[in-house]
């Protein structure tokens, strides 16, 4: 890669050269990111002059910087964009605008343990743009002036490979998120992540630090392309999907088993299903039992494993082989297969004896010997399933086109591919969230998945605002940020399921069942945004006792906050107090009438409830009515009470109430 250097008028740099010689005899004495590492040098020179303890474990640069980061409070909030909405009253679905680990953080306390499912496709560390610096903390201007002017969205920052901590700054943008990550996953949950060769072994070792190395699941290969060439040595047309469980308790979906093999159809036992006839009963190569080497008479005929005589079977016994022709079935196993219909003999001329496997019915053995079950044959999913050209990326542009009409981002992933996902980790009603949401892959899934499954399953997307290059064509057709894709593809998707609906149902949209019709079939729009209240900028004095500190934060309360009085946007306001409270973002609001000198409402997100307040000011009437109704929660604005009010409060609500 060109530098300036290559333009200045300088002499051979003998260093460089020499540390180039050093790494190519000694790779072991230099970091994954090219650094020499002067401690291994030492080693090698003088070993007793590092003074150590070993033990395996993953280290790189500036990794408990970013595990402090994860776990420390967000000041940002959320507000609800009605106009990019879309039939919110109708749907719990999120799509939510802004750097998205300080959107995890927000979500942590009202949907911890709530999420089911995760699937993220994060930046792949190919040495370009690289958006997530973490450099988006309420006490950064960047973030906030680029964000607060949403038309141009933010802009990028790159990862160049020269950066001595290449790896190290996309390990540091994957640690804090998925830790905070972690906490939304339910016990059963799973997560899923796309990556590629770059930094997969990282990503592996990052997972086991995060989930524990006991609950990786599986690396799954998944076709990209199937030809072209890409390196110099081997045509890359995989990259992996990765899976872990957030404990032993999680469990994965099984599919459907289906298989060409089952055409044949027992009328008399239609609960079973159609089957298919499996290999002949008697096997050759297997190990060898003399308990499985027994007669059969069917119909008068006598069947010996392999179609021998009487004699050569009792020789067979005495001989005992390690492996020879035996029955695949015990014989009391074989008299229940037989009396319940599982046996086929056909006359093919060798009258050989088949069994049958049901899509619906098994045989099982129980304390009492053998049974019939019935259920639904299933298979896990295999580590090749991802290889079959329906998971590549040919069908992912197909997908943007379908919907968009316009391929406008260049590295989304198929449909098909998040539906599988979602097939194997969710189930009806389940939360399924993807915080790299990109061009919105994981809401069309969702959606799409829905309808075919007559499920309710609920997405939470988030995508950070980031701007779209001039030069591609995504900025062309209009689209300012990578968001604007995110919410106009499913925007679209609700569209054409409504309409498919409608040709499928039109009834349901005509006899006033409108909520039934559109049930699940839309999205609430929120926008990561700067807090509503100006004392997050607030900074203690360090040299000032706490006292002292709380004495001068209630004095910048007072003056700072007096204007939010008359300028402050109610629903806002709300939205960051519930958020923080730990209620979700589909809350619902009802004004309650029995207050007469104050408008207080009842907010309930179906789990959490609460009576709030955001006067400026709270009558005595007020307080005194929750002196007699003890068992409601309130919360009220801190500047709209009096140290009498207050005192009232906290001791007959006690932690029930809470000034904000």
């Amino acid at each position: 890669m060109e530098n300036i250097n290559d333009y200045m008028p300088l002499s051979n740099d003998w260093n460089k050269e020499r540390l180039e010689t050093l790494k190519n005899l000694f790779p072991d004495l230099f970091t994954n990111e090219g650094e020499l590492n002067i401690n291994e040098l030492k080693k090698l020179v003088k070993p007793e002059s590092i003074a150590e303890t070993e033990r395996y474990e993953f280290r790189w640069f500036g990794k408990t910087a970013a595990k402090r980061n994860a776990f420390s409070p967000s000041n940002a909030t959320l507000i609800y964009d009605e106009q990019r909405s879309v039939n919110p009253t109708e749907s719990e679905n999120l799509i939510i605008e802004g750097e998205n680990l300080e959107v995890l953080k927000l979500l942590s306390t009202a949907y911890r343990e709530q999420v089911k499912c995760i699937y993220i496709d994060p930046p792949y560390n190919t040495g370009k743009d690289f958006v997530y610096s973490d450099n988006y903390s309420q006490d950064k201007k960047a973030y906030w002036e680029d964000a607060g002017v949403l038309e141009e969205g933010l802009k990028i920052d790159t990862n160049a490979e020269t950066d001595g901590r290449y790896h190290s700054n996309w390990l540091n943008m994957m640690y804090s998120r998925l830790l905070i990550a972690r906490q939304l996953l339910r016990e059963d949950g799973v997560i899923f992540i796309s990556i590629d060769d770059n930094e997969v072994h990282h990503l592996r070792k990052l997972c086991d630090e995060v989930f524990g190395e006991e609950n990786f699941i599986g690396e799954l290969p998944r076709v990209t392309k199937r030809g072209g060439k890409s390196s110099e040595h081997f045509a890359k047309n995989n990259d992996y999907v990765i899976c872990y469980q957030k404990s032993e308790e999680s469990q994965l979906n099984s599919f459907e088993h289906i298989d060409d093999g089952f055409k044949y159809e027992d009328e008399w036992v239609e609960e079973r299903g159609i089957y298919k006839l499996n290999q002949t009963l008697d096997y050759g190569s297997i190990q060898y039992s003399p308990s499985l080497d027994y007669e059969i008479e069917i119909d008068g005929v006598i069947y010996r494993p392999g179609g021998v005589s009487k004699e050569e079977m009792e020789a067979r016994k005495l001989r005992n082989p390690k492996s020879d022709f035996c029955w695949r079935w015990s014989k009391e196993l074989f008299d229940f297969g037989y009396t319940n219909g599982f046996i086929v003999v056909k006359e093919n001329g060798s009258n050989r004896i088949y069994t049958k496997t049901y899509q619906n019915a098994t045989i099982e053995k129980g304390e009492q010997g053998y049974y019939i079950d019935y259920k639904q044959r299933t298979k896990s999913i295999s580590s090749l399933d991802l290889l079959e050209n329906e998971f590549s990326n040919d069908n992912s542009k197909k997908d943007l086109v379908g919907i968009l009409d316009e391929a406008v981002f260049e590295y989304s992933k198929p449909v098909s591919l998040v539906k599988k996902l979602a097939l194997l980790g969710t189930s009806d009603n389940d939360i399924f969230l993807d915080f790299f949401a990109g061009s919105g892959t994981t809401g069309q899934a969702i959606l799409e998945l829905n309808k075919k499954e007559q499920d309710n399953r609920k997405f939470i997307l988030v995508q950070i605002p980031e701007a779209t290059n001039e030069s591609n064509e995504a900025h062309k057709a209009g689209y300012k940020k990578i968001s604007d894709i995110t919410i106009e593809r499913n925007k679209r998707v609700v569209r054409k399921l409504i309409e498919e609906k409608k040709k499928e149902q039109p009834d349901l949209f005509t006899n006033g069942h409108k909520e039934e019709a559109l049930k699940g079939l839309g999205f609430k729009v929120f926008k990561l945004v700067k807090s509503n209240f100006p004392r997050v900028e607030f900074a203690p004095d360090p040299e000032k006792t706490t006292e002292e500190n709380i004495e001068f934060l209630n004095k910048y309360i007072a003056e700072k906050e007096a204007q939010l009085t008359s300028l402050f946007n109610r629903d806002e306001l709300v939205t960051e107090i519930l958020l923080k409270n730990g209620f979700t973002l589909n809350y619902t609001l009802t004004k309650k009438d029995e207050f007469t000198k104050n408008e207080i409402l009842f907010a309930t997100d179906g789990e959490k409830e609460t009576l709030l307040c955001l006067d400026s000011v709270l009558d005595m009437d007020t307080v005194e009515h929750f002196k007699t109704h003890t068992d409601k929660k309130f919360i009220c604005l801190e500047r709209a009470l009096d140290t009498t009010k207050k005192w009232n409060l906290k001791h007959y609500l006690g932690e029930k109430f809470k000034a904000f």
